[in-house]
């Protein structure tokens, strides 16, 4: 079964990576059908480097370069439509793809549960190129028995838990984009794209590193601290602002999916998960207002077992015992 493949790109001022990241594709076993880059407008090399690659491909590409600055999330949403492939990869400018990548990802749209997109683990390196000697999947708290949750099929309630799918891994049908549209230019486009999905039918997750996943301090988002004291000092110094980003963020979501779930009948289905997930943010920002009542409220929310489902088990419930009130 031959799959059209389709590689969406977004770039700015990434010259000091690009190259090889553009070679790495050129070099995949299974070739893409079309790269698609929208280029957010670099004032770098990024332009150029694009161009000369694009003569010399061994398949079509198409660069496009932004009238006017659109951001990561509505320059993702734009290289995405531009895409004619059935299958859409996401690529990042600063990465370097193992030969299999493609090859790989194929092969799982064919699997027996039909998954609307897939996602893989990949390798962490720096900024000089050098193995950080862990995983992405470990960096974003994708523990291993959330691994076998996911396989079994949970990927919905994980991604509503916590981000796992980092868009440069991902691959989704191309059929689903117009579902996910708007993309709201105020989110991280693969956080959006990862919940809607999973609303829609099945993800699949590959254990196998496919990429090389470069950590840098100029890239724009990264990956969370690995350690608790590091989370817990990001939580000190956002303190309220944190939880009210993540609860308008699932608002958005779910005023997305009440508006779009009669094109995707299963999406109907994520709703009252979402619900559940803004209440328990909700009350994690109550709790915090009152040193006086939080350890009964935090004690009701560990009866309730909201903390396993919707955030860090006892990593959030230290959270919410220690940090200072407003804090």
């Amino acid at each position: 079964m031959t799959i059209r493949i389709s590689i969406a790109m977004c770039t700015q001022n990434g010259e000091r990576f690009l190259s090889r990241q553009l070679e790495s594709i050129a070099a995949q076993k299974r070739l893409p059908d079309e790269l698609v880059v929208c280029d957010d407008r670099s004032s770098d090399a990024t332009a150029e480097i694009l161009r000369n690659f694009a003569r010399r491909a061994p398949f079509a590409v198409q660069v496009s370069v932004n009238e006017q600055h659109l951001g990561s999330t509505r320059n993702f949403e734009k290289s995405i439509s531009l895409c004619s492939g059935e299958i859409v990869a996401l690529a990042d400018q600063d990465d370097t793809w193992y030969p299999n990548k493609l090859e790989i990802i194929e092969q799982a749209f064919c699997w027996p549960v039909a998954p609307v997109a897939v996602f893989s683990d990949a390798d962490l390196i720096d900024g000089n190129s050098l193995p950080l000697n862990t995983r992405l999947w470990n960096a974003v708290g994708f523990t291993t028995s959330e691994q076998r949750r996911a396989a079994s099929g949970a990927a919905l309630n994980l991604v509503i838990k916590h981000p796992i799918v980092t868009g440069a891994t991902m691959a989704f049908r191309r059929s689903f984009f117009d579902f996910l549209r708007p993309f709201p230019p105020e989110v991280i486009h693969d956080r959006w794209m990862s919940i809607l999905l999973a609303s829609s039918g099945p993800v699949a997750s590959i254990s196998e590193p496919l990429m090389r996943y470069r950590k840098h301090r100029d890239q724009q988002i990264g990956v969370r601290p690995e350690t608790l004291p590091g989370r817990m000092q990001i939580a000190r110094l956002k303190g309220e602002l944190l939880y009210f980003g993540e609860i308008e963020f699932f608002h958005r979501a779910l005023i997305h999916l009440e508006r779009r779930y009669k094109t995707l009948p299963r999406a109907l289905d994520a709703i009252p998960e979402i619900e559940k997930k803004i209440s328990h943010l909700e009350r994690r920002v109550r709790l915090r207002r009152s040193a006086i009542t939080r350890f009964p409220a935090v004690l009701r929310e560990v009866c309730n077992h909201g903390y396993w489902r919707y955030s860090a088990g006892w990593q959030s419930v230290a959270k919410d015992l220690f940090l200072p009130a407003n804090g």
